[in-house]
Order: structure tokens, then sequence, then C-alpha cells
């Protein structure tokens, strides 16, 4: 069968996202499919650059390479019509949704900015309803469409790791580590700031790079400006083996992202790696694997709380042991793997 994975994309950003859109296209080639990765171009600013982009993608003609199947992946690109067409829906629009009102949404509260979201909202409630292969990514997802459109999925489809294979246990090393994009929704200046706070001998090491150049300098002027440069490493961007080998050795991961679609792919591979998570209770999706003293911390999200609970678990022995442990068990016991994906997207 051919199959057009369609998916968006802003120039340089690769992301989560991305990296399923990949991810999915090579598993179905692995089954015999011919794919194609369809990325189109998204530019959410200003304001007035969504609806361009929307209509872009309503007049896209992916009909003209003669696919038989699109599966459709995140605003705007589950837009582009096609007869038969399933969406896997990784999130919406979340800045005229769940970010509406917020520093995060990208455009203010006027009424230029409200005929948008109107704009968006109703084209995603006639698309979404009308497709008849729609599944989440999450219950979040869900819920949040349920909320916004009332329209309901046809299922729940949670992402599994490309190649979990290269992640498992190691020897613990004297590191929490948070492997993700640098930005202000994934809240590393947080992670920083509770180092302010730790009086043990740990560090804290990021890997990834920063969406913007001002989101990077800031976190290292704050480093530099409050005295951390022992306590805070920065890796920058690394491969997919190297953040394995860095998970496998740290003492446990974080991910503190503001209200996440999804668990992430952070909480998989440190669950992988037999690691526990520290996230909060704002962080969205996280809630569907991390559960609270069993196999990750769910907390306030400060920085103070971050750093007491950092230096409970530093000093907690064979309970961390236990939580990692755990940790890999939710794996097994939630069933997050591909084939269940691949079943019921091109089964």
């Amino acid at each position: 069968m051919k199959i057009a994975v369609v998916s968006n994309q802003a120039p340089f950003v690769y992301g989560g996202a991305e990296y399923l859109a990949e991810t999915l296209a090579s598993r179905l080639r692995g089954r015999g499919h011919r794919v194609d990765v369809v990325r189109l171009p998204f530019k959410w600013y200003p304001p007035q650059a969504v609806l361009e982009h929307m209509l872009a993608v309503r007049l896209l003609n992916v009909a003209a390479g003669s696919p038989d199947l699109v599966i459709a992946l995140k605003f705007p690109a589950y837009l582009t019509p096609f007869a038969n067409k399933k969406i896997w829906l990784l999130h919406q629009f979340r800045q005229v949704y769940e970010l509406w009102g917020t520093p995060h949404a990208g455009m203010p509260d006027d009424p230029p900015s409200r005929r948008i979201r109107d704009a968006v909202t109703l084209a995603d409630t006639q698309c979404l309803s009308e497709t008849k292969g729609l599944f989440a990514l999450s219950r979040m997802v869900a819920a949040r469409l349920k909320r916004n459109n009332g329209v309901n999925v046809e299922g729940i489809l949670n992402h599994p790791l490309d190649r979990p294979e290269l992640y498992g246990p190691g020897e613990s090393g004297p590191y929490f580590f948070y492997p993700s994009r640098l930005n202000e929704i994934k809240r590393q200046h947080v992670a920083i700031e509770a180092m302010r706070h730790v009086r043990s001998g740990f560090r804290l090491v990021l890997a990834g790079k920063p969406d913007t150049e001002s989101y990077g300098q800031e976190l290292r002027r704050r480093v530099e400006e409050w005295g951390l440069q022992d306590k805070v490493q920065f890796l920058g961007w690394i491969s997919e083996e190297e953040k394995a080998r860095w998970m496998a050795g740290a003492f446990a991961a974080l991910y503190l992202p503001y209200d996440e679609d999804s668990y992430g792919f952070v909480t998989l591979e440190a669950f992988h790696s037999h690691k526990p998570v520290l996230t909060f209770t704002d962080s969205g999706g996280t809630d569907e694997l991390v559960e609270h003293e069993v196999n990750g911390l769910m907390l306030e999200p400060t920085p103070e709380s971050l750093a007491r609970a950092m230096e409970k678990l530093w000093s907690a022995g064979d309970r961390v042991r236990e939580m990692g442990r755990a940790a890999a068990e939710t794996l097994v016991h939630k069933r997050i793997h591909w084939d269940n994906v691949l079943d019921r997207l091109a089964g």
C-alpha cells in the first residue's frame, strides 16, 4: 500500500512530533508499505499566518501522488483533504485552546486574534468530526478534543520508542538527567533554579538544543549568575546512542513540561532504563505513566519543591532502585508497542 504520512514542521525545529513522523514511516516500511513523509512548512507568527497556512493545506492535492492512505498527525496538516484519511492526533493548535490567555499563546487576546481562534476551532470541529479513523496520542489529547470541539476519538494510540533496545539499566551516577529541546514550555529554567537550593553533590545534566538562541543564552546566564557551573552541565544535541548511555548512567530523570500532550519520550526512555521520573502536577500527560512514589514523583511546579524531591530521592538508597524496577514494569503492563499502532492505522 502507498501511504503518505502528512505532518508539518517549522524550519530547523526538530522535536518529538518530527521524530514520531519519521519513526511511523519507518515502521510502516518495515511492514512492506511504500511510505513518504510529507512535511508541510508551518509558521504561526504573526497570528495572521495561521489562517494563510490553513488555506494552503486545504488547497494541497496529495492525491496527485496516488496514495492509498493518508495518515495525518497534527494541525494544520490534518486539514489536508483526502477521501481515505486517518488521523493520529498528536495535538491541536494549543495556542488557541489550553494555552490561550497564557504567556505561551503567542498572540494577544484581542478581536483579530479571537477571530483566528474561532476559525481554527471551526476548522478543527468540521475536519475531525468527519474523520472516520481518528485516534489520539493520549488520554489527555482525547479529553482536550472532547472539551474543545465535542469530538470523540475512535481510540487511544500511545506512542512507543523507535529503538527501545538501546535503553536499559546501568550503574547510577551522581546526576539527574533531562534530555529535551530547550524551551520555556519544557521549563529547564525551573530545573536550573532548583539547583540553587541543592546542597548534595549531584549534578543536573541537560541535553538538547534550544529552540531559540535567546532561551539558550538565558539558561546559561542564570547558571553563571547563580554560580552553578559545577552543578549544571549542558551537553547540547546528542545522538540517540549517547542519550541512551547518559540515561543508563543517571540517578533519575526529569521531565517538567507545562501541560504536555502525552507522557513524552523522556518518560519512556527513563522507564526503559529503569529510572524513576520526576515531573510536575501541571505537566499534563505525564500522569498517564508516572505514579507518585511508585515509579516517579509528581511535584508542585516550583524550584523549591523540585529541589526538596531531588534531595530526598538522592538519600533514598534502595527505594530508588525499587522505583526504577516499577518504572520498567509499567511499560509491560501498559502494552506500549508499535504493533498496536500499526494495526489500527494501516491494518
